[in-house]
């Protein structure tokens, strides 16, 4: 069995999500694109249907679906960083041109697709109450200030 992978539903900026996403990662390629052909349903001939992307060696496939269907808070994806300044980064790019702070180091992009940037050892700051209530008062999470908070 191949390993699962998700597949992103977009209205139609399918191509432009994969670019953008496999800009601000490392490790990160658009492998391949399908485009409609004439004979098919719900699309202009010629115009993207799928494009297949990895982000960091994980596979994605975003679909140019159609309207009707929204990114919602039921599903996210994680980044894990090792330090603040790679928190910073994926912040920033992931809430440019659009995307909204939201709450304990969760954002939506600019797509509408959520995330969470966390700190790598953010299961163990999280074990001190005094860290969880520090968490809930920040967007982007400060790492400094949650590992002052779980030393108290």
């Amino acid at each position: 069995m191949n390993a699962p992978y998700p597949m992103l539903w977009f209205d139609d900026r399918a191509e432009e999500a994969a670019t953008f996403y496999t800009s601000v990662f490392p490790n990160s390629d658009i492998t391949h694109i399908d485009r409609f052909s004439a004979d098919v349903p719900g699309g202009t001939a010629g115009s993207v249907s799928t494009v297949a992307f990895t982000i960091g060696g994980a596979r994605f496939v975003a679909l140019n679906g159609g309207p009707g269907r929204e990114f919602n808070e039921s599903v996210s994806l994680v980044i894990e960083c090792a330090d603040q300044a790679e928190i910073d980064h994926y912040w920033d790019a992931l809430t440019a041109d659009g995307g909204q702070e939201v709450m304990c180091g969760w954002l939506t992009d600019k797509f509408g697709l959520r995330w969470q940037v966390i700190p790598s050892n953010i299961g163990a700051l999280l074990a001190n109450p005094a860290a969880v209530q520090a968490m809930l008062e920040m967007r982007k999470l400060d790492i400094a200030a949650l590992e002052s908070a779980a030393a108290k």
